[in-house]
């Protein structure tokens, strides 16, 4: 698929044209973005989400896994069992860190230079400033389609994200 296809189908996805687009971090088997990787900065304000649930399917699903109060559950989950909530802050580290390695030069300066440095190295999946909440599926199933993501990953138990028929 070419990078005007992609752009093409990223702009249907969204409904808009896609700002502070990086790249596509993640792809179904047929080529349809799923995830992309945004720029650190955008109109020289912070954008600290790395990873964008790009996928209208996925984004229907979530959204309705989310309607059933699933958030606060799985918040709950994470303050009852003390190792998924240290692999949950590992996955938030694990975040930062990628989200520091995505940037360029010019970012790091910049991001300096406008004082982001400690909101980028405090701020989690999504922007989440408290690492005991979830605030967003989307955010960790985006996460967890390029990386390392505990809540993700429960989402593919429990809701079969990983073998839904991925067309837009």
């Amino acid at each position: 698929m070419s990078l005007q296809q992609h752009l093409a189908i990223i702009e249907q996805q969204l409904g808009r044209p896609p700002r502070a687009l990086k790249a596509i971090a993640a792809s179904s088997n047929s080529g349809v973005p799923l995830v992309l990787k945004m720029h650190p900065l955008m109109d020289n304000k912070p954008f600290p989400t790395l990873y964008w649930l790009s996928s209208k399917d996925l984004h229907k699903a979530i959204s309705q896994i989310e309607m059933t109060g699933m958030v606060k559950q799985l918040e709950q989950q994470l303050q009852d069992d003390s190792k998924w909530m240290a692999a949950y802050q590992e996955n938030q580290r694990a975040y930062v860190a990628e989200r520091w390695a995505n940037c360029s030069a010019q970012d790091l300066k910049q991001l300096d230079q406008l004082g982001y440095t400690t909101l980028f190295d405090t701020y989690g999946i999504g922007g989440l400033r408290d690492w005991q909440q979830i605030r967003c599926l989307h955010m960790q199933y985006a996460h967890h389609l390029c990386g390392e993501n505990v809540i993700g990953q429960w989402l593919d138990e429990h809701y079969g994200l990983n073998e839904l028929t991925i067309s837009l």
